[in-house]
């Protein structure tokens, strides 16, 4: 009598993880048009937001320094290199903002994207952080990403 029972509780593991795993499997972005010929290399196409706060306005600034470089202009991703952060993906209900300290200080293993891992990231401060995620979290909310 117990085999059937830990044969269905294993069963029920499995389909709730398989469940899970699947639920945050993002969605496949479509190129950004950028002319009726040519085609960016960016993944989404984000909105600025009308005004930047202060501390936004420096993240943006360190963001282009120093992440751009991968997850393109404005965080819009780029094809083949990085993921977009303005998806929701990204969104501070499944990656908070100690997400983001975490993947410059330890890199991130790939897990939602196929771009592969993310190594450390040297040279950026505390509040270098701060400010990137203020800035990735204003662009999130523009285009609908609470």
């Amino acid at each position: 009598m117990t085999k059937p029972l830990v044969l269905a509780g294993v069963v029920l593991a499995l389909g709730a993880t398989t469940f899970t795993a699947l639920q945050f499997q993002p969605t496949p972005p479509q190129p950004v048009a950028t002319s009726e010929t040519e085609t960016s290399s960016a993944m989404v196409a984000v909105k600025q937001p009308a005004a930047h706060s202060e501390l936004a306005q420096m993240g943006k600034r360190a963001f282009e320094a120093t992440c751009a470089a991968c997850h393109g202009d404005n965080a819009a991703g780029q094809d083949g290199i990085a993921p977009p952060l303005v998806h929701k993906i990204y969104e501070p209900g499944h990656h908070s903002d100690m997400a983001f300290f975490m993947a410059v200080d330890n890199g991130v293993r790939a897990h939602h994207w196929a771009f592969g891992n993310m190594p450390p990231v040297a040279g950026l401060t505390k509040g270098d952080v701060k400010a990137i995620v203020a800035y990735v979290r204003e662009l999130q909310r523009e285009n609908g990403i609470f």
